[in-house]
């Protein structure tokens, strides 16, 4: 089967399909010929039951413990049903908070956030967990640039340092040439592979509720 296929008879979009096989949760075959994927009965099998446990919001990472053997599906449900049950809590003390704003009767330009931040504060203090404002996948770009810059500014000094070299004591052209190269193509690989990254963030799984 193609992907087209797949996707039709799974419900799954191609981006998540894709997205499990770089994962590294199904390994479906490739034609030898030309070299497209072929997806088979068990392929489907498989991502009809990703389909399930991510619907049941399952983590990838316990997914693929499942499929290894690591963990047991029992094991895994068993754990996921105490974190949904705190986080039918966290809901409801959420909801709570926000009734109490909306009984308050009051408007965003006399709102007064303190009040109502150490109340949560509180509440966090009891084992409320309300949503983390900060965005992991902001984190890991910044972390995936400076990472990247870093590297890029170390080549640079490199070459800084050859051409120093080279007018200190200098040696035929066309080997300071292709010395030179190789910090170019350095850091022209870390720019591809920074690109690359940055796609791949943005690029994850789709939202199973609304891609499904």
């Amino acid at each position: 089967m193609k992907i087209n296929e797949v996707e039709q008879l799974v419900g799954i979009t191609k981006k998540n399909i894709r997205f499990y096989e770089q994962q590294g949760l199904l390994h479906p075959k490739r034609n030898m010929e030309n070299g497209y994927r072929e997806y088979d009965d068990t392929d489907v099998d498989c991502l009809k039951k990703i389909k399930l446990l991510r619907k049941l919001s399952l983590p990838i990472e316990e997914i693929r413990k499942i499929q290894s053997g690591e963990l047991l599906l029992t094991d895994a449900l068993s754990r996921q049903i105490i974190v949904l049950e705190r986080e039918k809590t966290n809901l409801a003390e959420t909801s709570g908070l926000c009734q109490t704003i909306l009984e308050d009767g009051i408007l965003y330009q006399t709102l007064s956030p303190d009040k109502y931040l150490e109340r949560m504060m509180q509440m966090e203090e009891q084992g409320t967990k309300f949503k983390n404002v900060s965005n992991d996948t902001i984190q890991k770009k910044r972390g995936s640039i400076f990472a990247a810059l870093v590297f890029i500014l170390i080549m640079f000094a490199v070459i800084g340092m050859l051409i120093w070299a080279y007018t200190e004591d200098p040696i035929p052209d066309l080997l300071f040439g292709v010395i030179m190269l190789v910090p170019i193509v350095v850091i022209l690989a870390v720019i591809v592979a920074l690109l690359q990254r940055l796609k791949d963030l943005e690029g994850g799984e789709e939202d199973a509720a609304r891609k499904y």
